[in-house]
């Protein structure tokens, strides 16, 4: 059954790295601009983070950001995030704070989607279990060892599943072994997936490449998720929403406006 949904995207920081991170085996010495993304998705049925951004602390206080993003380049640049662009400011520009947030559902574990954990302290948080188990074997890169301690009060899921009515977590690893997006129903319109880094460009979908980053170097399975997301747009009439792609993210509506 549709649902009554609102749909506001989070600018939450930039990030500029060479292009080759997105597009495997394209955009060496190319570097872009890419925004990172949260989602508020407000539901019948309670309030919806689908991701958090970073840790404000890593960028805005110099000796951190050095300690954790000076060794990321020249393939990244630092990311660049200001207080407004915080969840809990977010939040309050909606007369919301913390308490209203029913639940974090996380992509995967990677700094630029889990690393803001430390500004929604308290939220009921959901992850996969693949997820986890890979990030305990400490062979995954971009993942901050400060940012998972919380991991055993998580609510931990196997495969795809119901996150509240309306909101169905999608199965799409390979970017990461535990990697989920987000299948959002709507009263009216096409319903929406929020790819998460499954695809970060709508080059991505488009020519069907895989991330630059693929979990245990198994590019395959990236390919076959960006595949499974095609099909099941295709069959649902949905929308396919890129999570880092700067030209797609310039037609969404401008905070405080949402999507509906």
């Amino acid at each position: 059954m549709s649902r009554d949904i609102r749909i506001w995207p989070l600018l939450t920081a930039t990030h500029r790295y060479e292009k080759v991170v997105s597009t495997r085996g394209r955009g060496h010495s190319e570097y872009i601009d890419a925004p990172i993304l949260a989602y508020l998705i407000e539901t019948s049925n309670g309030r919806v983070l689908y991701d958090v951004g970073c840790d404000y602390h890593k960028i805005a206080t110099p000796a951190l950001r050095a300690h954790y993003f000076d060794p990321m380049r020249p393939l990244f640049e630092p990311p660049v995030m200001t207080q407004a662009q915080r969840i809990p400011s977010y939040l309050a520009r909606l007369g919301l704070s913390i308490r209203d947030i029913d639940l974090v559902f996380l992509s995967h574990l990677h700094f630029d989607h889990a690393g803001g954990l430390c500004d929604v302290a308290g939220c009921d948080v959901h992850i996969q279990q693949a997820e986890v188990d890979a990030a305990n074997t400490g062979d995954v890169s971009g993942i901050f060892a400060d940012e998972i301690e919380g991991a055993a009060d998580w609510r931990v899921h196997a495969g795809a599943y119901e996150v509240v009515p309306g909101l169905m977590a999608i199965e799409s690893p390979g970017h990461t072994a535990g990697h989920m997006s987000l299948f959002i129903e709507r009263a009216k319109g096409a319903p929406i997936i929020l790819c998460g880094d499954a695809a970060d460009l709508r080059e991505n979908l488009d020519d069907e490449v895989a991330p630059g980053y693929c979990w245990r170097d198994d590019e395959a399975t990236a390919l076959a998720s960006i595949r499974s997301l095609k099909s099941l747009a295709r069959r649902t009439q949905a929308e396919l929403w890129p999570n880092h792609d700067l030209a797609f993210f310039n037609t969404l509506p401008v905070f405080p406006d949402y999507f509906s």
